[in-house]
């Protein structure tokens, strides 16, 4: 009988099975299984030399000991006894008790039932279908098995735990290896056609996986056939841009990410692959993967007054958003990051030119500029006028900059907490530098509701319901959402005015009590502080 010897290590550990060539998927499973001494509930998972995830089955290639596998257990049991006992301590109950627990709520529900209930095979059912898919790779996305694609509400934790500015070279060096490994591996019609919708939910997703998906937006509007992109140097404009979004807690590369999303989706939900040149798209969409980097955390403003080199370097003339084209460009002059290539000059130049454009116009000090000028061809609007088309694709990118607010609300308020975060910040550094304090983000004056209510009133709904004049389908899915944010934050700021009112005259009544404690007589004291208690038990109650 015809047999297969694969050569494998486990934990730097060399290993070699043999098995027949028809022998059953099951049994080399257990084979290898047993090789890396693994339990029944464990997870393995196997990679070939490169490093990519490959199916344990009798369809393995034979290799040489020189060409090793690597097997891995991925998902052990929390068994042993140390572990048990630090879970123990963190979550403070005892994992041995409480799975004795378990089983006898099991046997009780057999003994009273007579028959294990169909709920329970079928938790069974899920939970053995779950391993299959961890321990295979065949039609397997991994993007998209453990994200949830429903408009559920997700719980995210998005606040930001300070690091470095700058991202290190070991932590971009992790990413780009994840990003590699996941980059050859399908992704799901499902999770695609998520990513074309202004519900989707960056929370889910880590910097590698964003970067694929990145990769599939390229993808999928054609870009890499029709501009000559090879896949090798589109990830690896990918990557060097990942590396120079730095480590801020608003404006970094799942902002980007954000951006690009809905411009993407923005692409597809008003059919502009019918009414505009492919190139056009491309600029669009590389425009809003750069449009803010090498972004330190610090607005225009602050620049300008702390005459930073920035500042100087563009004459106070929108000093990010030149440094943010100056940026790109500068990736796009390395031969193994640019995109462009393959492109004629006269292309280039074009591209060139249109996300110059495009990024310059994100400065909100043009807002009104801009808007304008889209109000006044509104009404004539024309795809062929290329002038039009230039004030479009301006109007476009703004509205994915500041689109936020139209995302599920589980999506948007953990950015809006970054946002605030981040303006904070500066606020603090221009109190301690002695500089103008930028009245938008002073801690001491604005709240989570005011900032957003009079900015979703005043920006967001007269740019958004200007796009929609142009494309009524997005009535429903930008101004509709809007509006709800709108509705939640002026509750919000009621609630606190309110509440703030009804604090006001307890904390005056507390006020007028204290005198200073020299002055008091040891019987005054206490008499002082019996009204003090009785003025705090009045604001609880």
């Amino acid at each position: 009988m015809a047999t297969k010897i694969i050569y494998f290590t486990v934990n730097g550990r060399p290993e070699q099975a043999e098995f027949p060539v028809n022998c059953p998927a099951q049994d080399v499973k257990d084979l290898f299984r047993s090789a890396a001494e693994a339990g029944p509930h464990d997870i393995l998972k196997l990679y070939n030399p490169k490093g990519n995830i490959i199916n344990i089955s009798p369809n393995l290639e034979p290799n040489k000991p020189n060409t090793c596998y690597k097997l891995e257990v991925v998902a052990s049991g929390c068994n042993s006894e140390p572990l048990g006992v630090e879970l123990a301590g963190a979550l403070g109950f005892d994992l041995s008790s409480m799975e004795k627990r378990l089983k006898g709520l099991e046997k009780k529900i057999l003994d009273e039932a007579g028959t294990t209930p169909a709920v329970i095979y079928e938790m069974k059912k899920q939970v053995d279908s779950f391993r299959e898919k961890l321990e295979s790779v065949e039609h397997l996305s991994w993007l998209g098995l453990f994200k949830d694609l429903s408009e559920a509400a997700h719980k995210p934790s998005p606040f930001y735990h300070k690091r470095t500015l700058y991202k290190t070279k070991e932590e971009c060096e992790h990413v780009r290896e994840k990003f590699l490994q996941m980059s050859t591996l399908e992704v799901t019609e499902e999770v695609r056609q998520y990513l074309k919708t202004p519900t989707f939910d960056n929370w889910q997703w880590e910097d590698a996986e964003i970067m694929v998906l990145l990769q599939v937006m390229y993808t999928d509007l054609d870009f890499l056939t029709t501009y000559n992109i090879e896949p090798e140097v589109l990830q690896e404009f990918l990557f060097e841009v990942y590396c120079r979004y730095n480590n801020i807690p608003f404006h970094n590369f799942k902002h980007c990410f954000c951006v690009t999303q809905m411009m993407y989706g923005l692409i597809w939900l008003t059919d502009l692959r019918s009414k505009m040149d492919s190139i056009d798209l491309l600029i669009m969409l590389t425009s809003a993967v750069c449009h803010d980097l090498d972004h330190t955390g610090y607005n225009n403003a602050y620049q300008i007054n702390a005459r930073t080199e920035l500042a100087l370097r563009y004459n106070d003339i929108s000093p990010l958003e030149n440094h943010h084209c100056a940026v790109a460009f500068d990736i796009l002059e390395k031969t193994e990051s640019n995109i462009f290539r393959n492109l004629s000059l006269d292309q280039y130049k074009r591209i060139r030119e249109g996300i110059i454009k495009c990024i310059l116009a994100t400065d909100m000090t043009r807002h009104n500029e801009i808007l304008n000028k889209f109000k006044s061809i509104l009404s004539m609007f024309d795809f062929d006028n290329k002038d039009h088309k230039d004030v479009l694709m301006m109007i476009l990118i703004k509205v994915s900059d500041i689109s936020n607010e139209a995302r599920p609300m589980e999506v948007a308020e953990p950015w809006l907490d970054c946002l605030l975060q981040e303006f904070y910040n500066q606020s603090d550094v221009e109190k301690l530098e002695g500089l103008p304090v930028t009245p938008f983000m002073d801690r001491d004056k604005i709240t989570k509701p005011s900032s957003q209510t009079g900015f979703i009133r005043f920006v967001l709904l007269p740019l958004f319901r200007e796009l929609a004049n142009l494309f009524p389908c997005l009535e429903q899915h930008l101004m509709d959402p809007v509006r709800k944010a709108l509705d939640y934050y002026t509750e919000l700021e009621k609630a606190l005015e309110k509440e703030k009112a009804n604090r006001a005259p307890c904390e005056n009544g507390f006020k007028s009590k204290e005198i200073p404690v020299g002055q008091l007589s040891t019987d005054e004291c206490q008499n002082s502080a019996s009204e003090a208690s009785k003025t705090n038990t009045q604001c609880l109650s």
